[in-house]
């Protein structure tokens, strides 16, 4: 990587590394969010991607020449899953993975295909000592303060010893991006009795329940308690998690369409919302998904950040501020730091070679 040391002038632990053309908007939206969080909050951004196009991007918004640009013409689609990170080691993805294996940069930044991201970083980052899988987390709007969820789609065919690290996992993030000294820790299951659920979850709470250093966990939670802010993190399998999260993001959407409805319905209700405009803006901000950056994809040796592929410049220039933040946060290092504390929790060789 000659060439791409004189590119960006040598390693760089400050950087991030983002990924201009993953997502439905990309890389028109990625590249001027990438603009945004450059210019309005001090994020010192690579683009990696098509070099041509993203070149006349960065020209039309008068911004040639003050973001990095590493070529990568291969692209990993937004329809194709887990198997793009073996079909591709020339993507953006890939190529974005490798600068921070090589000390370019720290955290990555994409709003390509989950599957894709998910894959081409496991393969290429690898995970961090004694984690055996990987976790989604994502922050949930609740009230008195924001809760992680994790995991929302990473590892479907989890294990009850991964549950018990994706608590740690999910404490180390909670205590980063939350402040939260000692985040209480709840296992998404049917009931809040101990011996509800079904093998995995029921194992995983014996597990919890046990000597685990540095997690504090509070019992099981169910689906009505994931956005009352009953405990700091939450944890389940990645195929629950998924399917739970998009189920979340359909009643929000659902409600806000609603609401806009109800208060255009007649001209006293449009006086209403006319009145209570500063409030319902803070509303629509709080349920907005890009509001929060995407999700962190956790365990492994760097940090990478995943936004919603419909993301807009917002979005991704949210997504770019919190990957610089968990970068500088030290992340990585905190969550390897815990699971060494709780090494008695490792999965069999057998099971981590997989």
């Amino acid at each position: 990587m000659t060439e791409t040391a004189g590119i960006l002038g040598g390693t760089d632990s400050e950087r991030i590394v983002v990924d201009a053309m993953g997502g439905d908007h990309a890389p028109g939206e990625v590249v001027a969010g990438t603009i945004i969080a450059a210019r309005e909050h001090g994020v010192r951004p690579i683009l990696v991607g098509q070099a041509a196009r993203i070149r006349q991007i960065l020209a039309a918004h008068d911004a040639l020449g003050e973001i990095p640009i590493v070529n990568a013409e291969d692209v990993v689609a937004m329809d194709e899953g887990a198997l793009a990170g073996l079909r591709r080691p020339r993507s953006s993805v890939a190529v974005a993975c490798r600068l921070i294996r090589r000390g370019y940069a720290s955290a990555l930044v994409s709003a390509g295909s989950t599957g894709g991201v998910v894959a081409t970083s496991r393969l290429r980052l690898r995970g961090q000592p004694g984690v055996t899988r990987p976790a989604i987390a994502v922050v949930l709007p609740t009230r008195p303060r924001p809760t992680v969820f994790l995991d929302a789609g990473a590892t479907a065919d989890a294990k009850p010893e991964m549950l018990v690290q994706f608590a740690m996992l999910g404490t180390a993030y909670a205590r980063v991006r939350l402040g939260v000294e000692t985040p209480r820790v709840g296992l998404l299951t049917i009931g809040e009795e101990a011996g509800k659920g079904d093998k995995l979850t029921r194992r995983a709470y014996e597990l919890l329940a046990g000597d685990v250093e540095g997690v504090d966990f509070a019992g099981n939670v169910e689906g009505s308690d994931l956005l009352t802010g009953k405990v700091d993190v939450v944890v389940t399998d990645g195929f629950t998690g998924n399917v739970a999260l998009k189920t979340i993001e359909g009643a929000v959407r659902l409600a806000v369409a609603e609401m806009r409805q109800a208060l255009t319905a007649s001209r006293t209700a449009k006086l209403g919302a006319l009145l209570q405009r500063r409030r319902l803006r803070h509303l629509r901000h709080r349920l907005d998904s890009e509001t929060y950056g995407g999700g962190v994809l956790l365990g492994l040796n760097g940090t990478v950040v995943i936004a919603h592929g419909s993301s807009h410049a917002p979005g991704v220039a949210a997504a770019c501020v919190l990957a610089r933040d968990l970068a500088q946060s030290r992340i990585v290092e905190q969550i390897g730091e815990r699971i060494a504390a709780n090494r008695p929790h490792r999965l069999p060789r057998r099971e981590e070679s997989r």
